[in-house]
């Protein structure tokens, strides 16, 4: 996680899903609860899975999940994407996770995750991702 290393780091991708989290999504200290986050994230990559694929998805994977710093309450979230590779019917993507606290003056990286998607048809089956998308 490089990011965390630049004098001035940035998020990767493209901002796909922005949200504040609420009192609900916290636990007792007010963190956010992981596995609040990781559904923003699915969501997030489900999002642009479903434009890469054009049409319904399924997540089939999720790898190497770090989280480097509390979310807390009343944050601003952005979840980023970024198409790592295309197959013939899946889709890996990486998912960044900032957040602008209130009184924050510059973004801070919480977590990073990959997400494996495959295409899939109205019945369920894997299809294949259009061509042009590959």
């Amino acid at each position: 996680m490089t990011a965390l290393d630049d004098d001035k780091p940035t998020p990767r991708g493209e901002l796909t899903l922005q949200i504040v989290p609420l009192p609900s999504d916290t636990n007792p200290n007010g963190d956010v609860f992981a596995g609040w986050l990781v559904k923003q994230m699915d969501i997030a990559a489900a999002t642009m899975a479903g434009r890469i694929s054009q049409g319904r998805n399924a997540t089939v994977a999720m790898d190497r999940m770090e989280f480097l710093s509390p979310l807390r309450v009343g944050s601003q979230v952005g979840c980023y994407c970024d198409v790592v590779e295309i197959g013939r019917s899946s889709m890996k993507l990486r998912v960044e996770v900032w957040t602008r606290d209130r009184t924050a003056k510059h973004p801070r990286k919480v977590t990073e995750g990959m997400f494996v998607y495959v295409a899939i048809d109205e019945h369920g089956r894997i299809r294949e991702v259009p061509e042009q998308n590959r």
